[in-house]
């Protein structure tokens, strides 16, 4: 029946006596009405239940009373107020109990004890004899004493091992903490000396252009606070001037340093954009394998070409060689732009004829120094050139066919 549904059971109004009328009642048959409505309380169905009255022909067997100690209902007779099931138990026969022989043995002692009392003509000898004192009564109460005392004794034993480990493990985690929070101050001691030496560093070896701003920012604070303390103390007009006279001496001495600092900064920066340059065309092509995910390196023409050029060109950086180094440097660049006749490589070619000359000649070599930075320029230039160096074409911003048909 549903959930929603409600059964009504009209019963009989006829109340029965225990005695006469419910023995004259046995065997009777009754009529209960059913109907079922729903939510709402509409009748949907109705119908007709009989119900007959049987009497039990044997006595209830009396179980004695039950208390159910959860509930604490009291049931006074076990078998009319209990669920009862039928329990089978299935027949079972054991080898051992039912073949099991027995058998009456007597036994007659090797030696007869009796008990003899010492009197005038019998002398008893009770030298091997023993005697037993009976020791203190051990109690109940005593016996429950002594588990008490046991039980509190393992107890003591047992809250002390847990109190041991509990100590134990928030020793380990102070110990924890406390290296941790060590470690953590190591590593902030260590990133701000590291942090202190970039600061002193990028003020001595400025490098960019956030550097070079610093730079003059302080410069500019300094100035302003010393002409603030030279107007605010107490010295005459005159040597206010010369203290002010000797303060832009200084400020003029401070952007000449600053001024020499980033000469030496582009150049540097200059280098290192050439050298990145010259490695990247240089480098091998990466394939990927998918087997295990390794990248299988690959020189192609291209960049053996561009590591062929990027050697000479080192070797044309080089400074303090012998002559005879020197002049080979010069002859394998030479013979490696004759391959290509235009006004870049003929005039490589003359510079490097005229350097080779004046080597001849004995000329130190601080007067070639600009012949030869020159030199290494249009080297460069001639690296740089998609026609000469192909790999160079992958770093252009503007296809060199477009700068060649423009030209």
């Amino acid at each position: 029946m549903d959930n929603d549904q409600q059964v009504n059971f009209l019963e009989d109004q006829e109340q029965f006596d225990e005695n006469d009328e419910y023995e004259q009642t046995m065997g009777r048959q009754f009529e209960s009405v059913v109907v079922i409505k729903d939510e709402k309380g509409e009748v949907q169905k109705k119908y007709t239940l009989t119900i007959q009255i049987i009497k039990a022909n044997y006595e209830k067997p009396y179980l004695g009373g039950l208390k159910n100690k959860k509930s604490g209902a009291l049931l006074h007779h076990a078998f009319a107020q209990t669920n009862q099931y039928r329990r089978e138990h299935k027949e079972k026969n054991h080898r051992d109990t039912q073949t099991h022989f027995e058998s009456t043995k007597s036994t007659i002692m090797m030696r007869e004890f009796g008990t003899q009392m010492e009197k005038e003509d019998l002398f008893i000898d009770l030298r091997n004899d023993r005697n037993f004192e009976p020791k203190l009564y051990f109690t109940s109460e005593m016996w429950e004493e002594r588990r008490e005392e046991a039980a509190l004794f393992i107890q003591r034993l047992i809250r002390g091992w847990f109190a041991r480990r509990r100590t134990n493990a928030l020793r380990q985690k102070k110990q924890q903490l406390q290296n941790e929070q060590l470690e953590k101050e190591e590593d902030f001691r260590r990133q701000e000396e590291v942090r202190h030496k970039k600061e002193i560093e990028r003020r001595t070896n400025p490098r960019t252009k956030e550097d070079f701003q610093i730079l003059y920012e302080e410069l500019e604070l300094w100035r302003t606070t010393e002409i603030a303390r030279i107007k605010s103390s107490a010295m005459s007009e005159e040597e206010k001037r010369a203290a002010l006279k000797q303060v832009l001496n200084k400020e003029t001495d401070l952007l000449q340093t600053i001024d020499r600092l980033k000469i030496i900064a582009n150049q540097k920066n200059k280098d290192e954009k050439i050298n990145k340059f010259l490695k990247s065309i240089s480098d091998p092509k990466k394939w990927l394998r998918k087997s295990d995910g390794r990248f299988t390196e690959v020189h192609t023409l291209y960049t053996t070409r561009a590591r062929e050029l990027m050697d000479i060109y080192n070797g044309l950086k080089q400074r303090k060689l012998s002559l005879d180094e020197r002049l080979d440097i010069l002859v394998n660049t030479k013979w490696t732009v004759k391959e290509w006749d235009c006004n870049l490589t003929r005039e490589i070619v003359d510079l490097i004829d005229r350097e080779a000359d004046m080597l001849n000649r004995g000329r130190p070599e601080p007067s070639l120094e600009g012949l030869r930075q020159r030199l290494q320029n249009l080297f460069l230039q001639f690296i740089e050139t998609p026609e000469f160096n192909p790999e160079a074409a992958r770093f252009q911003k503007i296809p060199y066919e477009i700068l060649k048909s423009t030209s």
